[in-house]
């Protein structure tokens, strides 16, 4: 990959845009092989920068990509918004990512979907690493793809979470691909859900016939012209290459079956099924024995924050669901968590529908209701328009609060002894929290401090 970047860099005028965790990555991998000394390099970030850069130019504050096309090559970071449509710029726009494939692609397995795939990739990585094999995560999942270069052997294999962040201006797709679902979701990044679904669908655009992509079958349609060879995964139609029904996966390329006791696992929720159908086919098409596969399952430890049991408090169960930043994946939780009696929602509004979730509550389904941040005001609003309609029960369960802090002591009023009381945000938690790994920290530790 080294001579890669060479060629790429050499005798050029490059920039660093973006100066987060990859940004770093990229600067360290670039003064380990020495391109300074063939090369002109530049950091660019909107904000001051205060981390080493070995006496690089840096160019930060609101103007920072008034100058890009002065660079012959620019490696974007991850979630920086390009001021302009890139096919206006005339230097060579590309990404870390987008050059590790280059040089990778072939033993890369890339996954991929709105939600499920931090979940599916680190079970994936785990079974095929219980089964022997050398391999390697990185990715989305906060292990930058330069850092792991100096890992990588004849016979590993690259398992690689995909933002759409990541696959937005990709050029280059994997080996194995996996487009797992579409929800509506950072439309404040891309304006249109069709821009976003086009960046999600990278993930399959330059593959070719020698590659596979594993897909939920409502996406195939869709996918139809990609090159590739496409295996359909789903939970409700049962004619998919890859069926799952509750508790048994069903293999229709090769007529067969087997059976995931639940009891026997540690992922929680029907939705969590469907990441293990997707693993399943990717193991298999690796050559993973169903037993060494099962061994993988069993053993596998859920990731943090993701319907997360927390404990118990007072009689009462806590579960942190902190990664939910769509409705859906708040039905999901009030779906999978047994005896729920409060759910506590809201957070950073991104301009995302409600309707389906609010139509979920408007059942006597959940006792407690708590509402907080933009987005619960939001609902608050939208739920009391059903109560003129007639089409919400019980307004009196519905409570709205400013922040977490007093959205876990209400919680901790009105659950019952024996009941859950859940945390699925269905929002970013940008603006409030760090991000949704600090804003589940924060609900973990308001838990344990704030008892009756």
């Amino acid at each position: 990959m080294k001579q890669i970047l060479r060629e790429l860099v050499k005798g050029k005028k490059v920039a660093i845009l973006g100066f987060g965790r990859e940004g770093k990555s990229t600067l360290r991998f670039l003064m380990n092989m020495g391109a300074d000394k063939y090369s002109c390099l530049s950091i660019l970030d909107k904000n001051d920068i205060v981390d080493e850069t070995f006496g690089v130019e840096t160019i930060v504050g609101a103007d920072y990509q008034f100058n890009l096309n002065d660079y012959d090559v620019v490696i974007k970071s991850p979630g920086i918004v390009l001021e302009e449509d890139i096919s206006s710029y005339k230097c060579n726009i590309t990404s870390q990512t987008e050059i590790f494939f280059e040089a990778y692609r072939d033993r890369i397995i890339g996954i991929t979907g709105t939600k499920g795939k931090s979940t599916t990739t680190t079970l994936v990585h785990h079974i095929l690493k219980c089964a022997g094999h050398d391999c390697i995560l990185a990715g989305n999942i906060g292990i930058p793809a330069f850092d792991i270069v100096g890992d990588i052997h004849d016979k590993s294999i690259i398992v690689f979470e995909m933002s759409s962040h990541m696959l937005e201006y990709m050029k280059v797709s994997p080996h194995i691909g996996v487009l797992m679902n579409i929800y509506e979701e950072h439309l404040d990044h891309y304006g249109t859900m069709e821009k976003y679904v086009a960046a999600k669908e990278n993930i399959y655009a330059n593959q070719t016939e020698q590659d596979i992509c594993f897909i939920n079958s409502l996406l195939a349609e869709s996918a139809k012209r990609a090159s590739s060879k496409l295996f359909t995964v789903s939970n409700e139609d049962d004619t998919a290459d890859i069926f799952i029904s509750h508790t048994h996966v069903i293999n229709n390329i090769n007529n067969t079956e087997f059976y995931i006791p639940e009891y026997e696992i540690n992922l929680i929720g029907e939705h969590n099924y469907f990441d293990i159908a997707i693993a399943y086919g990717i193991t298999e098409y690796i050559g993973i024995d169903k037993n060494d596969f099962m061994e993988g399952l069993k053993s596998y430890v859920p990731l943090p924050h993701r319907l997360e049991y927390i404990g118990t408090v007072d009689g009462v169960r806590y579960y942190d669901d902190s990664i939910s930043t769509i409705c859906d994946t708040t039905i999901q939780a009030l779906k999978s968590v047994p005896d729920v009696e409060t759910i506590i929602i809201g957070g950073m509004d991104r301009g995302i529908d409600y309707t389906d979730l609010i139509e979920f509550l408007s059942t006597d389904r959940v006792s407690n209701i708590i509402l907080m941040y933009d987005t619960g005001l939001r609902i608050y609003n939208e739920i009391k328009i059903l109560l003129d309609e007639n089409k919400f029960i019980n307004f009196q369960r519905v409570h709205i609060v400013e922040d977490l802090e007093q959205a876990v002591k209400m919680a901790k009023t009105l659950t019952k002894v024996g009941k859950s009381c859940v945390m699925s945000p269905g929002a970013a938690s940008y603006g409030i929290f760090k991000n949704f790994e600090d804003r589940g920290n924060v609900y973990r530790e308001l838990v344990k401090c704030n008892k009756k």
